[in-house]
């Protein structure tokens, strides 16, 4: 019993040694574990809560959208810009708040919401849309220059002949018939056979002189 005893008392005594060298050590990194799963969960109720007040907020948008109230509008999406900005609901409601300001004819806000989700969005697919939409509000404004550039940037490849089909529409307004029909030609290739808007890519080629091949082929062998 006292062998055990003293086998006992050493292995407290070792023990204690060890605690005084690596305690604190041991101890901070057991916090600081903790920590970073109390930060995580935490972080993922301030995203859900974030979510739920940027939902809130872009449900008033929608409503004050569907009411014709400008004022409330605009409200809703400044404070969805300055609060939420990082969440899709401020960028679909950048599209909503342009789409409201383009019906009531205000072209300044419409750009302003437009270029917002430009500069600060972070979904390609919704930025994408911003782009065409701005490229055709600077076209109605003769701002050709800046439409070409809105269109510069890289976008999803499921937008790049919508892209281009843009592009051929600034041309043309331009005079530049040559450089819209190579854009409208390359907008037709790109846009996928099955998307009903590329028979208007396809008549606009037609108009021009320059229908696709499965149209000139239909022609000819009709004339047969």
């Amino acid at each position: 019993m006292a062998t055990y005893d003293l086998e006992q008392q050493e292995q407290i005594d070792q023990f204690k040694q060890f605690w005084k060298q690596y305690g604190n050590l041991l101890t901070w990194l057991v916090l600081l574990v903790l920590s970073g799963f109390a930060a995580w969960n935490g972080y993922n109720w301030w995203q859900n809560q974030q979510a739920a007040k940027a939902a809130g907020l872009y449900e008033e948008l929608d409503k004050a959208a569907s009411q014709g109230d400008t004022k409330k509008v605009t409200q809703s999406f400044a404070d969805l810009r300055k609060d939420y900005a990082g969440t899709t609901f401020a960028q679909q409601g950048a599209l909503l708040a342009a789409k409201v300001a383009a019906d009531h004819q205000d072209t300044t806000q419409t750009k302003a919401a437009l270029q917002w989700l430009v500069d600060e969005g972070r979904n390609a697919d919704l930025v994408a849309v911003a782009r065409l939409r701005l490229a055709g509000v600077q076209l109605d404004a003769k701002q050709y220059d800046d439409a070409i550039k809105t269109l510069s940037a890289k976008l999803p490849e499921e937008f790049e002949g919508l892209a281009n089909d843009r592009r051929g529409d600034i041309f043309m307004v331009q005079g530049k018939k040559e450089q819209a029909v190579e854009a409208y030609q390359k907008a037709w290739k790109q846009i996928d056979p099955a998307v009903d808007y590329r028979r208007f890519v396809e008549g606009k080629l037609v108009a021009l002189g320059h229908a696709p091949a499965p149209v000139a082929d239909a022609a000819a062998s009709a004339a047969k």
